[in-house]
């Protein structure tokens, strides 16, 4: 049996084979949740129906979800891949349900819904939404930055999904059964078994296990309640809400869905994207953990795809910053880098690149990667109480020892 990588919070095996875990039957679902083929017998861009083990189309398999009031799409967060079926889902449900679709996202917190409603009005700038993303998220803006301007661009209602770092202060100080907190169901069995896998547990289950995945359920039923309150609400009735989030919060619907149709039983599918061979340059990101018995489908359809990362910066300009409201201060020039070249120097502000303002480290990185050695770029700098202009040909610069 070919062993193959599922989508989720880390990248994780799935593998064929399974030992018993603690409370499980002793069953399993062949091929960790796919019946009836391994998904490795299929060609790239293929797309398996597990419940049937017959191969669909991308057109299929939107007629099939379409009669679904919540669609689950999984990723493993680094993956080009991932986001690119994410965003082909979204744009061929768009097409299909004009006007009627919302996307859910646990990249942002429930707390950034103002923020989110505004951009989504056109009253956030793209500067402050990435600002946004990362204090939600953290770095990683370039992933998702097609699925935001096709939003944008056809104005689709984002929502955060995940709870706030105030909700998780408080549930680490006083626990699950405060005022505030969301119902939290600690028995299913299935998940349990899973996620202290996942995180190094045994049949003991440790405290220190224990602690990640009370704050995982935490995690889970939040973006659970927040689901069933979209849908709920009496203007979402005529709505369908796709949710992105790491494959591990919704492959076997123990996770994300199960806890939303507890709440609110309604019609869902799971799409999850599958790595079935991890390239020998990323074997470092594979997840191993100890198989657990799961007599469940993995979703409703796997849709096989590579593991593709975006590149490593190429074009540096070689200095240390730090984030400001309004720019990256230099903190270090680095010796023979673009950087000195330019005669930027330490305490300077660099405001924009190309006349494009900066808003973050990873904004800059990725405008310069645009960039080719050779090419000529203009910085705007804040030195001291005057603005000016610096440029320079860009050349590649020694790594730091």
């Amino acid at each position: 049996m070919k062993t193959i990588s599922l989508t989720g919070i880390f990248l994780v095996l799935w593998a064929g084979s399974f030992a018993l875990t603690a409370g499980a039957e002793d069953y399993a679902v062949p091929n960790l949740g796919s019946p009836y083929k391994d998904l490795g017998e299929l060609k790239e861009g293929e797309i398996l129906h597990l419940p049937t083990g017959l191969t669909v189309s991308v057109e299929q398999m939107i007629d099939t979800v379409s009669g679904s009031r919540v669609i689950y799409v999984g990723e493993t967060h680094d993956n080009l891949e991932a986001h690119r079926i994410q965003l082909e889902i979204i744009r061929r449900l768009q097409e299909k349900f004009p006007g009627r679709i919302s996307v859910g996202m646990e990249m942002f917190r429930r707390s950034a819904q103002d923020d989110l409603d505004r951009w989504h009005r056109g009253n956030l700038t793209d500067k402050h939404f990435r600002k946004l993303f990362r204090k939600n998220w953290g770095r990683g803006y370039g992933l998702y930055q097609p699925i935001f301007e096709y939003l944008k661009e056809n104005s689709i209602p984002l929502i955060g999904l995940k709870s706030s770092r105030d909700l998780e202060q408080q549930f680490r100080d006083g626990g699950p059964d405060q005022e505030g907190m969301p119902e939290i169901d600690t028995g299913d069995d299935y998940h349990r078994a899973y996620s202290m896998s996942l995180f190094g547990g045994n049949d003991t289950h440790t405290e220190v296990v224990s602690k990640p995945y009370q704050m995982l359920l935490l995690w889970e039923e939040s973006m659970a309640e927040t689901v069933a309150n979209f849908l709920k609400n009496e203007a979402n009735r005529d709505r369908k809400l796709i949710v992105l989030a790491g494959g591990f919060h919704v492959q076997y619907g123990y996770g994300i869905p199960k806890r939303a149709f507890r709440r609110v039983p309604h019609a869902y599918s799971i799409i999850l994207p599958a790595v079935t061979e991890i390239p020998k340059e990323l074997k470092n990101r594979e997840m191993k953990m100890k198989s657990v018995s799961i007599p469940l489908y993995a979703s409703d359809f796997g849709w096989k795809v590579n593991y593709i990362v975006p590149p490593p910066n190429r074009i540096r300009l070689g200095v240390y910053l730090e984030e400001l409201e309004n720019g990256l201060k230099v903190l270090k020039v680095e010796k023979d880098s673009n950087a000195e070249r330019m005669n930027l120097q330490k305490d300077d502000v660099l405001i924009a690149l190309d006349g494009n303002e900066l808003s973050d480290v990873e904004d800059l990185a990725t405008r310069l990667q645009k960039h080719q050695l050779g090419d000529t770029v203009r910085l705007k700098i804040q030195r001291g109480n005057s603005e000016q202009e610096v440029s320079g040909v860009l050349q590649e610069t020694p790594k730091t020892k």
